[in-house]
């Protein structure tokens, strides 16, 4: 395995579609697989690296949907939910080793996983840039679009601006 590593970017990705209520569980335990163990074993594997080298970032690339579920896909909301916090706790535990570690969110970004969803979404270049540029700024979180943006700023107004069809 690579000695001489200070960056690392978990960009799992996995999407079933499976409902939390009715889908397969073997679909929902392959979305925590991918996107919380999957991240997690990465991290665990190559963070004693970073630190031994005086230090570096590990950058999660996690989604809107870790703040928020619209309803579907469940299994994917939980898993990107259950990795922001995975993000989080190991943000704070690897802080002392001089390790950073940021998220980035981003709502629809055109990928193989995307292709089929006829909204807008963001260049894969851009968002490699402003993941870039949040690493080397020293940013914690970094929001990469006005999905991710919008979202992050209703969280602080509770379920009712979340989910306006329940309240």
């Amino acid at each position: 395995m690579a000695k001489d590593v200070t960056i690392l970017i978990n960009n799992a990705g996995s999407s079933t579609g499976a409902s939390l209520l009715e889908g397969d569980l073997d679909q929902i335990h392959l979305e925590m697989n991918t996107h919380f163990f999957g991240t997690l074993s990465t991290i665990r594997a190559f963070a004693p690296k970073i630190a031994n080298n005086g230090g570096g970032s590990i950058l999660n690339i996690l989604s809107a949907l870790s703040w928020v579920s619209a309803g579907t896909a469940g299994a994917y909301t939980a898993a990107k939910a259950a990795e922001w916090a995975l993000t989080n706790d190991l943000r704070l535990n690897l802080y002392s080793q001089n390790v950073r570690v940021a998220g980035l969110h981003v709502g629809y970004m055109e990928t193989d996983m995307t292709s089929g969803l006829q909204v807008p979404k963001s260049n894969p270049v851009d968002i490699a840039k402003i993941a870039i540029d949040g690493i080397e700024s020293g940013s914690f979180e970094i929001i990469a679009d006005d999905v991710s943006r919008n979202i992050q700023s209703e969280l602080a107004n509770g379920v009712a601006a979340l989910y306006p069809q329940i309240s």
